[in-house]
């Protein structure tokens, strides 16, 4: 029995690399550290949501199998999570800047939307490599 699932430590960890991979991304390009709330923001790259669920998928691979039930749900979930990140929200974060940008404008009294970046898909990209190489890292570490 294992004291800590594999499966929750992939998907933790995956998270937590591609945070801090993407704030030391957004300090690079800036030249200076960003603040630490770069560490929980939305958007930018590496997407943590996809590194998280390809984490978890590759552990469910390895150790339940691809032909297992399980791995086709998260199969299905990581889909959906990575083309949500990619289509919906970053289309709704686009519209928020650009509404955003209408009341600024018109100096509207409004008060300011708050705008929740998504991701380009060379973000999700990047966040599933993460995933994937947190997912082997934690199979290989945990058998």
């Amino acid at each position: 029995m294992d004291i800590l699932s594999p499966y929750i430590i992939a998907a933790a960890a995956a998270w937590l690399v591609a945070q801090t991979a993407k704030y030391l991304y957004a300090s690079y390009k800036g030249r200076k550290l960003k603040s630490l709330r770069q560490l929980y923001l939305s958007g930018s790259m590496p997407s943590a949501h996809s590194a998280s669920v390809v984490a978890l998928l590759i552990v469910i691979g390895f150790r339940d199998g691809v032909g297992s039930g399980l791995f086709g749900l998260a199969l299905l979930f990581a889909s959906v999570v990575m083309y949500d990140a990619m289509m919906v929200r970053r289309s709704s974060g686009e519209q928020g800047a650009s509404l955003t940008e209408l009341i600024k404008e018109q100096k509207s009294k409004v008060r300011l939307p708050r705008v929740a970046k998504g991701h380009t898909p060379k973000e999700v990209v990047g966040g599933a490599l993460v995933g994937a190489l947190v997912g082997l890292i934690v199979c290989f570490t945990t058998l």
